[in-house]
């Protein structure tokens, strides 16, 4: 029982796809999840004599018990996504995050121009590195504002950890091989973001800030700050320990620290011993260690940088 990911260990056309299908069918995997760039990376799987291929779903398609997601990091073409669901009947298990990015046929025309690189290096003419760039610009449409795919719509996160708190087997399938990675293949012969291991896992999603306070609830709890670079007031609200677990599952995280707690008990302001804590602010970081299962290892008492309860010893 536990995470399986599966990613290619040279460029490409490894047989990723068999290997998850065989995986997925031999384990009855109960959710494969894909990471990776979008459909600019075909799997194919042979099933008797039947050939299939995808290039959003997961390869686990076959398996009716499995479901099948697709992790926010991924960019969708609806078009493309719609056609394999129902090619493969599986409207009702298929899951796409709501933070998904999406290419449009502007990024597919960009992608074809003759001054873009497909004919410079040989990329697929998918879409995927103009949709990437729009990503990093901040103006890419997401998959939770697309009227088709509001069925589909779901936090792949959670769905993942889900499965995993029940000792249920989870299979994360990555795309295109490591070599190929933006980071670590040979640039600029590269895909358009890092494909190793790491990358494919941290493609499971992110949320939105729950609880949040208003700009007034903020300055009468003595809580607004502004950010060093942008200088922009920060969003605030009170300690959300379901997005500390969540932080924790997708870090791996081995123990915590814990800062700015003078802002929560400014009488504690520059205390360096836990003993000296009051017995509020021992219960505020007992409970978080109840709760998330990690020793809080450092407290941060003050904005100086010695002004430390460090509880490593």
């Amino acid at each position: 029982m536990g995470c399986i990911v599966v990613v290619g260990g040279f460029f490409g056309d490894e047989g990723k796809g068999k290997i998850v299908a065989y995986i997925v069918n031999k384990d009855n995997t109960s959710l494969a999840a894909r990471g990776g760039v979008g459909p600019n990376a075909g799997h194919t799987f042979v099933v008797g004599d039947k050939t299939f291929k995808v290039r959003m779903l997961p390869s686990a398609a076959l398996n009716t018990k499995t479901k099948l997601a697709i992790g926010a990091g991924v960019l969708v073409n609806p078009e493309v996504l719609i056609q394999e669901i129902t090619s493969f009947d599986v409207h009702k298990r298929t899951f796409i995050d709501r933070n998904c990015g999406i290419i449009s046929k502007e990024h597919i025309r960009k992608d074809l121009s003759t001054n873009h690189l497909k004919n410079n290096i040989g990329t697929t003419g998918t879409g995927t590195g103009p949709a990437n760039s729009d990503r990093a610009l901040r103006i890419l449409t997401l998959a939770k504002d697309q009227a088709e795919l509001k069925d589909y719509i779901s936090d792949v996160s959670s769905m993942i950890h889900y499965h995993l708190d029940k000792k249920e087997d989870v299979l994360i399938e990555g795309t295109q091989g490591t070599f190929l990675s933006l980071f670590h293949g040979g640039y600029p012969f590269v895909t358009s973001k890092d494909v190793t291991a790491s990358s494919i896992c941290a493609d499971v999603g992110i949320g939105p800030i729950e609880n949040e306070l208003d700009r007034d609830e903020s300055v009468k709890r003595g809580w607004l700050e502004f950010g060093s670079v942008t200088g922009r007031e920060r969003r605030s609200s009170p300690f959300n320990i379901e997005m500390a677990k969540k932080a924790i599952r997708l870090n791996g995280a081995t123990s915590l620290a814990i800062t700015k707690m003078d802002v929560l008990y400014p009488q504690i302001a520059g205390i360096t011993e836990y003993t000296k804590l009051p017995i509020n602010a021992r219960n505020f970081i007992e409970n978080i260690e109840s709760e998330l299962g990690l020793k809080v290892v450092l407290i941060g008492t003050g904005a100086d940088v010695n002004a430390v309860i460090d509880r490593r010893k």
